[in-house]
C-alpha cells in the first residue's frame, strides 16, 4: 500500500464504502481550536510555509516543536529568530524519523490536501516542496479566510478569555456571509481558575474593568463573570472550555472562599486544599451559568504543564513542555462535583476530555448516571492531545460504543493553532469508519451500509450542529449557499 493512498486506514471494504459515499464530503463544525480570531480578520497571506506551519515568533504548533526537540534540532531553528528556510530544513530532517508519529502523517496529508503536493518529505525533496508552498501561500486561495473556506467549515469556535472584548467577532460577525463560516467565541476562564497564579490579583481588575463590576469577592467576582456569558452569549458564544490539571471536591463556606480569594490576590502561597475548595465554588457556579445559559462546558483534565521551569520562564506556556497527568482519582472528583450539582438540577451540557485514557471509562460511566429528562447532554469526548493518534481515535470510539451510544457523538474538532490542520477531520473520519467497518467483518452490526452511512454522517457533523445550536437562528445554507 502507497504512502496515504485512498484507501489508508481503511482496511475493510465496509469501510471503504462509508467514508468515501458518506463521511468524506460532510462539512466540519470545528467546535474547539485555537485559531487567533485577528488572523481570521485580517486573512494576511502567509509569507511561507514556515510560518504557517512552525513558528510565528512563539506562537505556532507546539506538537512540532518537541519531535524537532527530540531530534535534536537548536531551539533558535524551533521558536527562535533562526533562519526560515533552515527551519523547514530541520523540520524535514525531524519528519524522515518520524514514521509512526502521527505527525508523519498529518504532514503528508496537509501537503496533499491544500498544496496537491504527492512527494515524501524528506531533505531531499524540501528544497521544490519550499518553492512550490511558498508560491501557492502567496495566491487568495491561501489566505485564512479561504483555507476555512475551502475545508468545508461552517463555525470555528476559537478560545477566548473571559475579559476579551470580543472585537474580531464582532468585525466577523458583518463579514460571515461573504466568509462562508462562522467564527464564535468559546468562554476559557484560565485566569480565574488558575487563582495560583503570581497575576490572579492583576487579572481580576482586568474582569471587573470589562464586566464594569468592582470585584472585592467571590460574589462581585461571579457577579462580573455571568456578565460575561451574558455578553458572549449575544455574541453566539454556546460553549465554555476548564482545563482543570489536577482537581478534588472540596466544599467551603463563602468566607472561607473569601478569605482564599485575598491569599491569591496578594499572591500569598495557598495550600492545595485551598485552591481545592476555591476552584470547587467556583465550578459549582459555572456550571448554573452554562446551564442557564444552554451553553456546553467542556472539561480538559489530568494534565501535567510546563514542566520545563526555565524553558517556561523563556517562552511561556504552551511551548511543548507538558505531559499527561497522573491522578488517579480526578474522575472521581469530577463525579462528586456532578452528583451534588443534580441535586439542584445544575448540570449543564458537559464533555469530558482526559488526556490520561485511564480515566475514560470512569468518565464514561459516569456520563450514565446522569442522562436523564429527554436530553442527551453528556459525551465523551474525542482523543485529546498525546491521545490524538489513530489508536487514541479507536480506543475512544470504542470505549464510547461500549458505554453508551456512540452514534450520538459530536466528533472531532482539530484543537489546534493552524489553518492548514482540517485534515485532522478526515484522518478522524476514516478511523470512524474504519472502526464500524471492523464490527462489520466481525458480524456484530449489520452489513447494512445505509444504516453505517447515517451513523458516521452523523457523528462527522450533524450531531454537532444539532447538540451545540450555532444555527438556531439560520440554517448554513440560507447563511452561505450550498
Amino acid at each position: 500500500m502507497a504512502l496515504l493512498d485512498d484507501n489508508f486506514l481503511l482496511q475493510n471494504d465496509m469501510a471503504v464504502k462509508l467514508f468515501n459515499d458518506y463521511a468524506k464530503d460532510m462539512p466540519i463544525i470545528d467546535f474547539h481550536c485555537h485559531l487567533n480570531p485577528e488572523e481570521i480578520y485580517e486573512n494576511k497571506n502567509y509569507p511561507n510555509i514556515t510560518r504557517i506551519w512552525i513558528n510565528e515568533d512563539h506562537y505556532g504548533d507546539h506538537y512540532k516543536w518537541r519531535l524537532m526537540r527530540a531530534n535534536g534540532v537548536p531551539e533558535e531553528l524551533i521558536t527562535g529568530d533562526g533562519d526560515e528556510y533552515e527551519k523547514f530544513l530541520a523540520w524535514a530532517g525531524t519528519i524522515e524519523k518520524s514514521a509512526g508519529n502521527p505527525l508523519y502523517e498529518w504532514t503528508h496529508l496537509e501537503l496533499r490536501r491544500f498544496f496537491g503536493i504527492n512527494d515524501t518529505f524528506n531533505r531531499e525533496s524540501a528544497p521544490a516542496i519550499w518553492e512550490k508552498a511558498n508560491k501557492l501561500l502567496a495566491t487568495d486561495a491561501f489566505k485564512p479566510r479561504n483555507l476555512i473556506k475551502d475545508s468545508n467549515v461552517k463555525a470555528v469556535c476559537t478560545t477566548d478569555d473571559p475579559a476579551s472584548d470580543l472585537k474580531y467577532h464582532k468585525l466577523l460577525k458583518k463579514e460571515e456571509k461573504e466568509n462562508g463560516f462562522r467564527v464564535l467565541p468559546a468562554m476559557r476562564p484560565d485566569g480565574l481558575i488558575q487563582i495560583f497564579k503570581p497575576n490572579y490579583g492583576e487579572y481580576l481588575q482586568t474582569l471587573g474593568k470589562a464586566a464594569g463590576v468592582e470585584i472585592t469577592d467571590f460574589k462581585s467576582m461571579m457577579k462580573a463573570v455571568h456578565q460575561r456569558f451574558e455578553f458572549f452569549n449575544e455574541m453566539g458564544g454556546r460553549l465554555s472550555d476548564h482545563s482543570l490539571w489536577t482537581y478534588h471536591f472540596i466544599e467551603a463556606s463563602e468566607a472561607e472562599v473569601n478569605a482564599i480569594m485575598q491569599k491569591g490576590i496578594k499572591n500569598e502561597e495557598l495550600t492545595d486544599d485551598e485552591q481545592d475548595k476555591y476552584l470547587t465554588a467556583l465550578l459549582e457556579e459555572l456550571m448554573k451559568y452554562n446551564k442557564e445559559f444552554d451553553w456546553t462546558m467542556q472539561f480538559h483534565i489530568n494534565s501535567v504543564r510546563d514542566l520545563n521551569r526555565p524553558m517556561y520562564d523563556q517562552l511561556g506556556a504552551d511551548t511543548g513542555y507538558d505531559a499527561v497527568g497522573t491522578q488517579p482519582d480526578i474522575a472521581l472528583h469530577i463525579q462528586k462535583l456532578y452528583t451534588k450539582m443534580r441535586n439542584t438540577n445544575d448540570i449543564p451540557k458537559s464533555i469530558f476530555y482526559s488526556l490520561n485514557p485511564n480515566d475514560w471509562m470512569e468518565l464514561a460511566t459516569m456520563m450514565g448516571a446522569f442522562l436523564e429528562g429527554g436530553v442527551q447532554r453528556m459525551q465523551l469526548g474525542a482523543g485529546w492531545w498525546f491521545n490524538d493518534t489513530a489508536e487514541g481515535m479507536h480506543e475512544q470510539l470504542r470505549v464510547f460504543a461500549q458505554e453508551s451510544l456512540l452514534p450520538n457523538f459530536v466528533g472531532m474538532l482539530t484543537d489546534s493553532r493552524s489553518f492548514l490542520s482540517y485534515p485532522r477531520h478526515e484522518y478522524f473520519r476514516r478511523v470512524l469508519c474504519n472502526f464500524y467497518g471492523e464490527l462489520v467483518e466481525q458480524g456484530r452490526v449489520p452489513d447494512d451500509e445505509e444504516y453505517l452511512g447515517k451513523i458516521v454522517q452523523d457523528i462527522s457533523y450533524n450531531n454537532a450542529y444539532n447538540f451545540f445550536g450555532f444555527f438556531n437562528d439560520a440554517t448554513p445554507e440560507e447563511l452561505f449557499g450550498k
